[in-house]
């Protein structure tokens, strides 16, 4: 008699139910005064984000992600591996390293729903000094500082 043997088709790995997290007040990198006041530099705010901003981390620009999502990037003079452990600690959550080389590090802060979003809402961390890199070009014209070393793109959910 022989045997038949079946293939099984490959299957995702359940993911775990996460409690959305709720997000404190980063600690301001100078004293309140001047600097708490709203952002001028046409950023959005961390309630629009449904995430925090790291507190010297400069706004860049924004694109557009698809049903009704945007990417907001920022960028950072900050080293990567002191951002991703701000991360950790503000948002509570250890994150998923999604790559080794150059390094990236993403949080979701919402869970994703392939019905109603382009990509899951999230903060995403990634090392532009890798390989040597000089870091990511500011794109504002004579922006200081020349090259940012991390960049941070957060993608809220859809409103």
């Amino acid at each position: 008699m022989a045997t038949v043997a079946f293939a099984q088709t490959p299957q995702p790995f359940p993911r775990p139910a996460q409690k959305t997290p709720t997000f404190p007040a980063p600690v301001p990198a100078k004293p309140a005064g001047p600097t708490s006041a709203p952002r001028t530099d046409g950023a959005p705010s961390e309630a629009e984000l449904a995430a925090p901003i790291y507190p010297s981390a400069v706004y860049l620009t924004s694109y557009d992600a698809g049903r009704g999502q945007r990417f907001y990037i920022f960028g950072a003079t900050v080293p990567f591996a002191d951002l991703v452990g701000y991360y950790k600690t503000v948002l509570k959550q250890k994150g998923d390293e999604i790559f080794e080389a150059p390094p990236t590090h993403q949080f979701e802060t919402v869970k994703f729903r392939d019905e109603s979003m382009a990509f899951p809402p999230g903060v995403t961390i990634k090392d532009y000094t890798y390989g040597g890199s000089a870091g990511y070009p500011n794109p504002k014209k004579s922006g200081t500082p020349e090259r940012f070393p991390t960049i941070i793109q957060i993608v809220p959910p859809p409103r």
